[in-house]
């Protein structure tokens, strides 16, 4: 591990800020290096490199190692920004009538067929997209199928939505700058910014001098437009707009301080969340969420969960997060075999519902393979009995779509393609996670005594903490924002040193580690292969290739670039890596962000079966629970153990949360009412001054009006 400064280096990003921002300038810190060297440790390794031993300018042989490691950084970073500058291979078609009247006045989506290819694969092939208004819908599938590629195309309009459905797609963070996160908020209401803007022009025009010197029709005339503008902001709500934006950033796990700070003092986590937060504000018609829940902890995962049961919108979400699809989702649609299946109700449903499905389709395989078989006793071919097949099959497509009127999904499938659907056995999808058995410790393996510890110029986040650890420890660490939860697990390991006490660990133990920030570091332009290979020098290119199976990523990835490994494939390297570590304790710090529904089972598995140590921080609820772990909350700068379990501390959360948001209603009310009597002041000063003018009297000044407020 390359510990570098080891007192008072940051938190990481999942950490959400090292001690709430209260005497930082920077919330959430940039991410840590971690320990599979990014480039940034091979640029400083270089800048290192000059002020070695060797003599008359001769370079050691360990400057020679980080020479040669800075010039490797410098071409995979040439290798990234080349490959970034290719336009996306993507090839989009769908069949929309987008001048038919009941297309321009839809608010539903439906397009009866689309299909989607990137970079020579198919990924959709004449599927189709039916969103109903007002229905919540979760996409699931396998990692790599083509969930998060469906969202775009929808965002950027190659798959395109009727008009009147005015589309977010929250994929980016907000831009970092001088504009407070509440502020960020705001302004994402263009509209209202207008407006805004207009109505103190027009006020400051009205109680002027200037305003003096209008003539009575332009002086009507500006009224009745303030009039106008004041009515539609009233419609949009806001008066009360700024209490909603600071209950959503409130939720979302930011303090007091942080609502009013810049958002260039934020991680791009944070700002992450300052989008979500944008989006919830402006509710579009529908909103399109990509994993919202890989940027949240557990505390604001749980008060989106809630958010987002009352949405009344339409909402699609792609998330890998069971518990959160079960309390939001109506409907789910689960892609596979490059179409899209819609189940009614939540996830928990759609399990049930899918294994019906799975039979249904075993047994039309049969039913299919027994015709196949019967033409090739009647003398057929292997090619001449599935071709036969597959036509019967197109003709009577064609009878169905002719009787229907209808499109048909198998229409414009190829007789190659027919072949194909109908003799390929269905199979379902399936991952395995393992952890080898380590040797045997005896107890304690971890004891933290009596430490204490604080980031230089920060508040002391740890007091004369003690416990321990066995091989039979299983704990989930939960706790507020920036209480210090990924700095527990860096002193655990000794990443950071304590201020004060000691942490012992035996001698003999083996810690892997597994860093959400670990699957963005990973060398770009290595292959999975290639970097167990490199990790762990004993191993075998076959030994490599089976542990990345085992793993459940797919053979055609162990060979290419880590550059074009999806989030979730590179997560699999990772845990294939720790696997070989053979470790006596995991530690997994948002070990679900990138896995799909089917790796979190098989980690929960895999978990739940481990014979050592396991401490995990999650966001993830069904983690939580299904492997039954001890939950730890870190607050008051100790460690308590929850009593009552996850359901009571989600119950706490919840209601904390709830009286924090009626007490910022409150605030809000308070201050609405203060600037409704504001705003009448002013209007009878102007019916005032509009009055004397009228009856040809120089408006006299008036010392009780209000200054014009400034511009927002």
């Amino acid at each position: 591990k390359d510990k570098k400064s080891k007192k008072g280096k940051s938190e990481d990003d999942n950490d959400e800020g090292d001690d709430n921002g209260a005497t930082h300038e920077f919330y959430g810190n940039p991410e840590d290096e971690g320990i599979y060297g990014g480039e940034d440790g091979a640029a400083e390794a270089a800048a290192e490199a000059p002020k070695g031993r060797g003599a008359k300018g001769k370079l050691s042989n360990k400057q020679r190692r980080k020479l040669r490691e800075t010039q490797e950084a410098a071409e995979r970073e040439a290798a990234v920004q080349a490959a970034a500058l290719k336009a996306t291979d993507f090839a989009v078609s769908a069949t929309v009538q987008k001048q038919d009247e009941a297309w321009l006045n839809a608010i539903d989506v439906n397009i009866p067929s689309f299909t989607i290819s990137a970079y020579g694969k198919t990924l959709f092939h004449n599927a189709e997209l039916k969103i109903a208004n007002g229905r919540k819908y979760g996409i699931v599938g396998p990692n790599g199928r083509g969930k998060s590629t469906l969202l775009k195309q929808m965002a950027n309009g190659e798959l395109p939505l009727p008009p009147l459905v005015d589309c977010l797609y929250v994929e980016q963070e907000v831009t970092a700058d001088d504009t407070p996160a509440v502020d960020m908020v705001l302004a994402g209401d263009k509209r209202r910014t207008e407006l805004m803007n207009r109505e103190v022009e027009i006020l400051r025009i009205l109680e002027s001098e200037a305003g003096d010197d209008l003539s009575l029709e332009e002086h009507e005339r500006l009224q009745n437009e303030l009039r106008d503008v004041t009515d539609e902001l009233r419609a949009r709500g806001n008066d009360s707009a700024e209490a909603r934006a600071l209950m959503l950033l409130n939720g979302l796990g930011f303090t007091k301080e942080m609502q009013r700070a810049p958002t260039k003092s934020f991680s791009g986590g944070w700002r992450m969340r300052v989008s979500i937060a944008r989006a919830l504000f402006l509710a579009p018609t529908l909103m399109l969420l990509d994993e919202p829940t890989n940027h949240l902890d557990l505390n604001a995962v749980l008060w989106l969960d809630s958010y987002l049961q009352k949405w009344k919108k339409t909402l699609i979400i792609v998330s890998h997060d069971e518990d959160f699809l079960d309390s939001v989702c109506t409907d789910i649609i689960h892609l596979d075999q490059q179409r899209l299946f819609y189940y009614r109700g939540n996830y928990s449903n759609f399990k049930d519902q899918l294994d019906i499905h799975k039979e249904k389709m075993l047994k039309e395989w049969e039913k299919n393979k027994k015709k196949f078989n019967q033409l090739k006793n009647k003398g057929s071919t292997n090619k001449k009995a599935a071709e036969q097949m597959a036509k019967k099959a197109k003709r009577e497509a064609g009878a169905r779509k002719g009787k229907n009127k209808g499109n048909d999904e198998d229409d414009d499938l190829t007789t190659a393609q027919l072949e194909q659907q109908m003799l390929a056995k269905p199979k379902d999808y399936e991952v395995h996670f393992d952890f080898p058995p380590p040797s045997e410790l005896g107890p304690p393996i971890i004891q933290v005594d009596n430490i204490s510890f604080g980031y230089p110029g920060g508040k002391k986040l740890f007091k004369n903490v003690n416990f321990g650890m066995d091989m039979d420890s299983r704990i989930t660490i939960v706790g507020p924002n920036g209480v210090g939860k990924s700095t527990l697990l860096k002193l655990i390991t000794g990443e950071l040193d304590p201020t004060k006490g000691e942490v012992k660990i035996n001698r003999h133990l083996r810690i892997a580690r597994y860093h959400q920030h670990f699957v963005d570091i990973l060398p770009k332009t290595e292959t999975p292969v290639e970097f167990l290979r490199r990790i762990h020098t004993d191993v075998t290119y076959q030994e490599a290739r089976n542990r990345l199976g085992r793993f459940g990523l797919e053979g055609s990835a162990h060979t290419i670039k880590m550059l074009n490994c999806s989030g979730g494939q590179k997560a699999r390297v990772v845990f294939a890596s720790m696997s070989f570590q053979n470790p006596h304790i995991l530690i997994l710090d948002e070990p679900t962000n990138n896995l799909d529904l089917e790796s979190i089972d098989a980690l929960i598995d895999a978990i739940n079966d481990f014979q050592g140590g396991v401490i995990v921080v999650t966001h993830d609820a069904r983690l939580i629970q299904a492997t039954e772990c001890v939950l730890w909350v870190v607050e008051d700068r100790n460690i308590a153990e929850q009593i009552g379990g996850f359901d009571a501390y989600r119950d706490e959360i919840l209601d904390k949360l709830a009286k924090e948001e009626e007490e910022e209603r409150r605030i809000a009310a308070e201050k609405q009412a203060k600037a409704e009597e504001e705003r009448k002041i002013k209007l009878a000063n102007i019916e005032e001054r509009r009055k004397q003018r009228a009856k040809g009297g120089k408006p006299a000044a008036n010392a009780n009006a209000a200054a014009p407020p400034a511009a927002p």
